[in-house]
């Protein structure tokens, strides 16, 4: 075609559709050779494990054997094939051994390369290795793979205690499902934790800070909140006005999670947690199920965000409501590796 020539209106159509036809093979071509990648890992790392079972009678075979087999494979291949990275191959082959098979009567299956199908990248799972516990390494494989996290959300989950905080109000059969399937919303209970952790707003617990400007840290942060919150939630509206009796109410935060088909109303409250912040609530609660809520959708539920609670006292002052109401403490700091350790054992226990 000359370059004087008319082209077509209908060329730039043509032109995004074979673009993105390209684009989509070359993200799939990638993301195909990416897995390729951790199947050859898997492979190598079993290698690994059960040329030192062979061995073992030597002791330090197993170190020795690192050490030389990087030296060789680095000077074969170049980068890619550390001390470090030999770890990681073993021990991503220790580690996932009874992937789509876990149960509570079988937490420790022989390893079988054939069932190993891997759904996230090597830097994930050099991310997953690190947790220690299967049941909660399980869970947030399959939670990133769903979620489509990236490396750097799914380090932050895991510093965050997202399993823990999940287990922690489940008993041990919905634990196992959770760590099988990741995390199951089907009832508004499902979808709330305690605590939040905030720690992405960057304020600090010994702050001065107002319930105005939490708020507007969570808006400025809106993306990093969502996540934190899990799954099915977006953002509605915030200080929403509500007029009853020629009075005007504002409601700090409204989400629709749709997973629950229903609207989450979040009151944030600076300091502990109150019987009239409950009663404030229901009280939103009551005018929402009345003029916002669509006949297909369930009842809403409300969340009080609170700097701290008294878990009895909450117990008492939400029992009986007409609407779910859950309050939940938020936390500006990452939990401590006591807490973590703390954690661990209750849910063990």
């Amino acid at each position: 075609m000359r370059k004087d020539e008319i082209i077509p209106r209908d060329y730039g159509n043509l032109l995004d559709r074979v673009a993105a036809i390209f684009t989509q093979a070359r993200v799939k071509a990638i993301r195909d050779i990416n897995l390729m990648q951790v199947v050859a890992y898997y492979e190598i790392g079993r290698e690994i494990v059960e040329y030192e079972q062979a061995g073992k009678r030597r002791a330090g075979y197993g170190e020795e054997l690192i050490v030389k087999l990087a030296e060789d494979m680095t000077g074969r291949f170049g980068r890619g094939f550390s001390e470090r990275n030999l770890r990681n191959m073993r021990a991503l082959y220790l580690a996932f051994p009874i992937r789509q098979t876990l149960s509570a009567e079988s937490e420790s299956q022989v390893a079988d390369p054939a069932n190993f199908t891997p759904s996230l990248s090597w830097s994930h799972y050099c991310e997953l290795l690190k947790v220690d516990e299967p049941l909660a390494r399980s869970f947030y494989e399959k939670e990133c793979s769903q979620n489509n996290w990236s490396v750097r959300e799914l380090k932050r989950q895991i510093n965050a205690m997202l399993f823990e905080r999940l287990a922690l109000s489940k008993d041990s059969r919905a634990v196992m499902r959770m760590a099988r399937e990741g995390q199951i919303v089907e009832q508004p209970e499902d979808a709330i934790k305690d605590p939040y952790i905030l720690e992405f707003l960057n304020l600090k617990e010994e702050t001065a800070y107002t319930e105005n400007q939490l708020e507007q840290a969570l808006i400025d942060k809106l993306q990093s909140f969502l996540l934190e919150l899990g799954k099915g939630f977006s953002f509605v509206a915030r200080q929403k006005r509500i007029t009853i009796a020629n009075r005007h109410y504002y409601i700090d935060l409204v989400f629709y999670n749709r997973l629950l088909r229903c609207f989450v109303l979040i009151d944030l409250k600076r300091g502990e947690f109150d019987h009239a912040d409950a009663g404030q609530m229901n009280f939103y609660l009551n005018y929402y199920r009345e003029n916002e809520k669509q006949t297909d959708e369930n009842d809403p539920i409300g969340l009080i965000l609170c700097a701290g609670k008294d878990d009895l006292f909450a117990r008492y002052v939400l029992g009986g409501l007409t609407n779910k109401v859950f309050a939940s403490k938020y936390k500006l700091a990452l939990p401590s590796e006591k807490e973590l350790r703390q954690k661990l054992g209750d849910i063990r226990s």
